[in-house]
């Protein structure tokens, strides 16, 4: 897969640009929203969509984290999620999992469709729902077990494996897929803590997709790495969209540029705009989402 912008942004000239061509737009059309008005613009719908999500709210108690969300995920995209911290990227990003499940005083509500079925019905069983959309989070956790039973450990418990042999060959793909096995083929008996940090974040991508998922979440998944793990990690989602869907949410402008096919602005709660990444980082619709990849706030 080729990424969406093959050089890295030069944000001053980009911006300039952008500018000139944002006033343009402004004369010939009533495209560009104004600062105020907080409905979503851009390409939020995508056709034969892998996810599809409506109208998603989220309260943590009397606060009202997520307002009226409606965003597809699609086949074999990386969707990068952007905005200051605090704006509910995150906080969005759980809910296609039912990971807010965990949180006491949270509660979700609108429609997330996967296969058919609806991720926020309460008979949905969350177990095989997190194999299907599983998670790779900011700092990397294996468990504390050996290189091999972090992987093997999915399949055998969702009975994805029939023998011994079976399992084996299913560490092998997953190691090999997330670029690891090279590197730890002859010690899959020592600790997945063992590992250095860029290693240890591609064994949690490795055991996520060791149970056949449709979609990998992850929540700055190179916050923790230095910039060598980093552009692995990138080059390993790059690759791994032609099988998956993947939702990734990150702080960096750079690596949103990098990676993703479309991109997806929060404020405050709210989806401010979503696109394709170069219409988003080039010719932005909305002023917040002008601001904040400019450097103005955030």
């Amino acid at each position: 897969m080729s990424t969406v912008l093959e050089k890295p942004l030069n944000f001053s000239s980009e911006r300039r640009r952008g500018e000139r061509r944002k006033h343009t737009r402004a004369a010939a059309s009533s495209a560009t929203v104004p600062r105020e008005d907080r409905q979503t613009v851009g390409a939020a719908a995508v056709e034969n969509p892998r996810m599809r999500c409506t109208d998603i709210n989220v309260h943590y108690g009397s606060k009202h984290a997520v307002k009226n969300v409606t965003l597809d995920i699609g086949q074999h995209e990386v969707m990068a999620m952007i905005g200051p911290s605090g704006c509910g990227k995150s906080t969005f990003l759980r809910c296609l999992n039912r990971m807010n499940d965990t949180i006491d005083n949270c509660r979700v509500t609108g429609n997330i469709w996967l296969d058919g079925l609806n991720v926020n019905d309460r008979a949905i069983d969350v177990v095989p729902l997190r194999a299907k959309v599983g998670m790779v989070f900011q700092k990397p956790n294996p468990f504390p077990k050996s290189i091999y039973e972090n992987i093997a450990f999915g399949p055998r418990i969702h009975g994805l494996a029939r023998n011994k042999t079976d399992l084996d060959e299913i560490v092998v793909n997953s190691l090999q897929n997330a670029g690891l096995w090279q590197e730890v083929k002859d010690q899959l008996d020592q600790p997945g803590t063992s590992l250095s940090g860029g290693q240890q974040q591609r064994l949690c991508i490795a055991r996520a997709i060791a149970v056949n998922p449709e979609v990998i979440l992850m929540d700055e998944p190179c916050s923790a790495l230095d910039p060598i793990a980093t552009a692995v990690i990138e080059n390993l989602m790059s690759e791994l969209c032609a099988e998956y869907s993947i939702v990734i949410v990150t702080h960096s402008m750079q690596q949103a540029a990098r990676v993703s096919h479309r991109t997806a602005y929060f404020h405050l709660g709210d989806l401010i705009e979503v696109g394709t990444t170069e219409s988003v980082f080039m010719n932005p619709l909305h002023q917040l989402t002008e601001d904040y990849i400019t450097g103005r706030f955030g």
